[in-house]
Protein backbone atom coordinates (compact mmCIF):
# COMPACT_ATOMS: atom_id res chain seq x y z
CA UNK A 1 0.00 0.00 0.00
CA UNK A 2 2.61 2.57 1.07
CA UNK A 3 4.95 1.55 -1.75
CA UNK A 4 2.34 2.42 -4.39
CA UNK A 5 0.78 5.58 -2.96
CA UNK A 6 0.87 8.78 -5.00
CA UNK A 7 -0.72 11.00 -2.37
CA UNK A 8 -0.82 11.14 1.43
CA UNK A 9 -3.35 12.85 3.70
CA UNK A 10 -2.51 13.44 7.34
CA UNK A 11 -4.74 14.16 10.29
CA UNK A 12 -3.20 16.79 12.58
CA UNK A 13 -3.85 16.06 16.25
CA UNK A 14 -2.16 12.85 17.38
CA UNK A 15 -0.40 12.28 14.04
CA UNK A 16 1.67 15.43 13.41
CA UNK A 17 1.53 17.03 16.86
CA UNK A 18 -0.18 16.39 20.17
CA UNK A 19 -2.45 19.39 20.59
CA UNK A 20 -5.12 17.21 22.22
CA UNK A 21 -3.76 18.16 25.64
CA UNK A 22 -4.42 21.83 24.91
CA UNK A 23 -7.96 21.09 23.69
CA UNK A 24 -8.54 19.18 26.93
CA UNK A 25 -7.27 22.03 29.12
CA UNK A 26 -9.45 24.55 27.26
CA UNK A 27 -12.58 22.37 27.51
CA UNK A 28 -11.88 21.62 31.18
CA UNK A 29 -11.63 25.32 31.98
CA UNK A 30 -14.95 25.98 30.22
CA UNK A 31 -16.63 23.11 32.10
CA UNK A 32 -15.30 24.45 35.42
CA UNK A 33 -16.78 27.84 34.57
CA UNK A 34 -20.12 26.11 33.90
CA UNK A 35 -19.94 24.33 37.26
CA UNK A 36 -18.95 20.75 36.52
CA UNK A 37 -15.85 18.58 36.16
CA UNK A 38 -14.63 17.48 32.73
CA UNK A 39 -12.30 14.47 32.93
CA UNK A 40 -9.77 12.89 30.56
CA UNK A 41 -12.20 10.01 30.18
CA UNK A 42 -14.89 12.44 29.02
CA UNK A 43 -12.35 13.97 26.64
CA UNK A 44 -12.02 10.67 24.74
CA UNK A 45 -15.50 11.30 23.33
CA UNK A 46 -14.31 14.52 21.67
CA UNK A 47 -11.44 13.06 19.62
CA UNK A 48 -11.83 13.75 15.90
CA UNK A 49 -15.09 15.64 16.51
CA UNK A 50 -15.87 19.17 15.31
CA UNK A 51 -15.84 22.10 17.75
CA UNK A 52 -19.62 22.58 17.92
CA UNK A 53 -20.31 18.86 18.25
CA UNK A 54 -17.65 18.69 21.00
CA UNK A 55 -19.43 21.50 22.81
CA UNK A 56 -22.77 19.69 22.53
CA UNK A 57 -21.18 16.58 24.07
CA UNK A 58 -19.61 18.65 26.86
CA UNK A 59 -22.95 20.31 27.69
CA UNK A 60 -24.63 16.91 27.68
CA UNK A 61 -22.01 15.61 30.16
CA UNK A 62 -22.64 18.58 32.44
CA UNK A 63 -26.41 18.53 32.00
CA UNK A 64 -26.25 22.16 30.88
CA UNK A 65 -28.89 23.74 28.62
CA UNK A 66 -27.82 26.60 26.35
CA UNK A 67 -29.31 28.52 23.44
CA UNK A 68 -27.68 28.51 20.01
CA UNK A 69 -26.28 32.00 20.66
CA UNK A 70 -24.89 30.96 24.04
CA UNK A 71 -23.29 27.90 22.45
CA UNK A 72 -21.59 30.08 19.84
CA UNK A 73 -20.15 32.27 22.62
CA UNK A 74 -18.95 29.22 24.58
CA UNK A 75 -17.29 27.72 21.49
CA UNK A 76 -15.51 31.01 20.80
CA UNK A 77 -14.39 31.27 24.43
CA UNK A 78 -13.00 27.74 24.32
CA UNK A 79 -11.19 28.45 21.06
CA UNK A 80 -9.68 31.67 22.42
CA UNK A 81 -8.23 29.68 25.35
CA UNK A 82 -6.95 26.99 23.00
CA UNK A 83 -5.31 29.49 20.65
CA UNK A 84 -3.56 31.08 23.63
CA UNK A 85 -2.06 27.66 24.46
CA UNK A 86 -1.00 26.79 20.89
CA UNK A 87 0.55 30.22 20.36
CA UNK A 88 3.43 28.83 22.42
CA UNK A 89 3.94 25.87 20.03
CA UNK A 90 7.22 25.43 18.19
CA UNK A 91 8.85 22.70 16.11
CA UNK A 92 10.10 20.93 19.23
CA UNK A 93 6.51 19.68 19.70
CA UNK A 94 6.44 17.78 16.40
CA UNK A 95 5.84 14.11 17.12
CA UNK A 96 8.87 11.81 16.51
CA UNK A 97 9.65 11.11 12.87
CA UNK A 98 7.18 13.62 11.40
CA UNK A 99 9.59 15.99 9.65
CA UNK A 100 11.78 13.13 8.41
CA UNK A 101 8.83 11.17 7.03
CA UNK A 102 7.21 14.18 5.32
CA UNK A 103 10.52 15.25 3.82
CA UNK A 104 11.04 11.72 2.51
CA UNK A 105 7.61 11.73 0.83
CA UNK A 106 8.39 15.09 -0.76
CA UNK A 107 11.68 13.77 -2.16
CA UNK A 108 9.79 10.85 -3.70
CA UNK A 109 7.32 13.21 -5.38
CA UNK A 110 4.36 12.05 -3.31
CA UNK A 111 1.61 14.65 -2.77
CA UNK A 112 1.03 15.71 0.85
CA UNK A 113 -2.23 17.12 2.22
CA UNK A 114 -3.62 17.79 5.67
CA UNK A 115 -7.13 16.54 6.47
CA UNK A 116 -8.20 17.86 9.86
CA UNK A 117 -11.33 19.09 11.65
CA UNK A 118 -9.20 21.81 13.27
CA UNK A 119 -9.99 25.38 12.24
CA UNK A 120 -6.54 26.40 13.46
CA UNK A 121 -4.64 23.93 11.28
CA UNK A 122 -2.75 26.41 9.10
CA UNK A 123 -1.69 28.45 12.14
CA UNK A 124 -0.41 25.28 13.84
CA UNK A 125 1.56 24.18 10.76
CA UNK A 126 3.18 27.61 10.65
CA UNK A 127 4.08 27.43 14.35
CA UNK A 128 5.62 23.98 13.78
CA UNK A 129 7.54 25.31 10.75
CA UNK A 130 6.29 22.58 8.41
CA UNK A 131 3.65 24.46 6.37
CA UNK A 132 5.91 24.42 3.30
CA UNK A 133 5.86 20.61 3.25
CA UNK A 134 2.12 20.50 2.48
CA UNK A 135 0.62 20.83 -0.99
CA UNK A 136 -2.89 21.35 0.37
CA UNK A 137 -4.61 21.98 3.70
CA UNK A 138 -8.21 20.83 4.12
CA UNK A 139 -9.36 21.93 7.56
CA UNK A 140 -12.49 22.74 9.52
CA UNK A 141 -12.92 25.96 7.55
CA UNK A 142 -13.30 24.02 4.29
CA UNK A 143 -15.61 21.16 5.26
CA UNK A 144 -19.16 20.99 6.61
CA UNK A 145 -19.29 17.33 7.65
CA UNK A 146 -17.28 15.81 10.49
CA UNK A 147 -15.52 12.46 10.38
CA UNK A 148 -16.56 9.62 9.98
CA UNK A 149 -18.02 11.38 6.93
CA UNK A 150 -15.33 11.12 4.20
CA UNK A 151 -15.70 14.73 2.99
CA UNK A 152 -12.37 15.98 4.36
CA UNK A 153 -10.40 13.17 2.70
CA UNK A 154 -12.30 13.33 -0.59
CA UNK A 155 -11.48 17.05 -0.73
CA UNK A 156 -7.85 16.20 0.10
CA UNK A 157 -7.67 13.78 -2.85
CA UNK A 158 -9.30 16.39 -5.06
CA UNK A 159 -6.78 19.04 -3.99
CA UNK A 160 -3.94 16.63 -4.81
CA UNK A 161 -5.67 15.80 -8.13
CA UNK A 162 -5.54 12.11 -7.36
CA UNK A 163 -8.06 9.29 -7.24
CA UNK A 164 -8.70 8.15 -3.64
CA UNK A 165 -7.41 4.67 -4.50
CA UNK A 166 -3.96 6.25 -5.01
CA UNK A 167 -3.99 8.03 -1.63
CA UNK A 168 -3.21 6.90 1.91
CA UNK A 169 -4.74 8.51 4.99
CA UNK A 170 -2.80 8.70 8.31
CA UNK A 171 -5.19 8.84 11.28
CA UNK A 172 -5.19 8.34 15.05
CA UNK A 173 -8.97 8.26 15.67
CA UNK A 174 -11.44 5.48 14.90
CA UNK A 175 -13.82 7.99 13.25
CA UNK A 176 -10.94 9.17 11.04
CA UNK A 177 -10.06 5.61 10.02
CA UNK A 178 -13.71 5.04 9.07
CA UNK A 179 -13.71 8.29 7.07
CA UNK A 180 -10.55 7.28 5.20
CA UNK A 181 -11.99 3.87 4.32
CA UNK A 182 -15.30 5.45 3.26
CA UNK A 183 -13.37 7.80 0.95
CA UNK A 184 -11.78 4.79 -0.74
CA UNK A 185 -8.25 5.48 0.49
CA UNK A 186 -5.75 3.17 2.12
CA UNK A 187 -5.49 3.92 5.84
CA UNK A 188 -2.58 3.83 8.27
CA UNK A 189 -3.71 3.98 11.90
CA UNK A 190 -1.46 5.82 14.33
CA UNK A 191 -1.91 4.44 17.84
CA UNK A 192 -3.45 1.35 19.38
CA UNK A 193 -4.48 -1.60 17.14
CA UNK A 194 -7.52 -2.43 19.30
CA UNK A 195 -8.97 1.05 18.64
CA UNK A 196 -7.88 1.30 14.99
CA UNK A 197 -8.70 -2.25 13.88
CA UNK A 198 -10.31 -1.11 10.61
CA UNK A 199 -7.04 0.43 9.36
CA UNK A 200 -4.96 -1.41 6.75
CA UNK A 201 -1.84 -0.95 8.88
CA UNK A 202 -1.35 0.27 12.45
CA UNK A 203 1.88 1.80 13.78
CA UNK A 204 2.68 3.61 17.02
CA UNK A 205 3.80 6.76 15.17
CA UNK A 206 5.30 8.05 11.91
CA UNK A 207 8.72 7.29 13.39
CA UNK A 208 7.93 3.59 12.72
CA UNK A 209 7.70 4.33 8.97
CA UNK A 210 11.00 6.18 8.69
CA UNK A 211 13.54 4.02 6.87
Amino acid sequence: MLEHMKGSIFDLDGVIVDTAKYHFLAWRELAKELGFEFTEEHNERLKGVSRMESLRILLEIGGVQATEAEQQCMAQEKNDRYVKYISQLDESELLPGVRTYLTGLRMRGIGIALGSASKNAEFILERLQIASLFDAVIDGNKVSKAKPDPEVFLKGCEALRLDPSHCVVFEDAAAGVQAGKAAGCGVVGIGRPEILSEADLVVSGLIDLVK
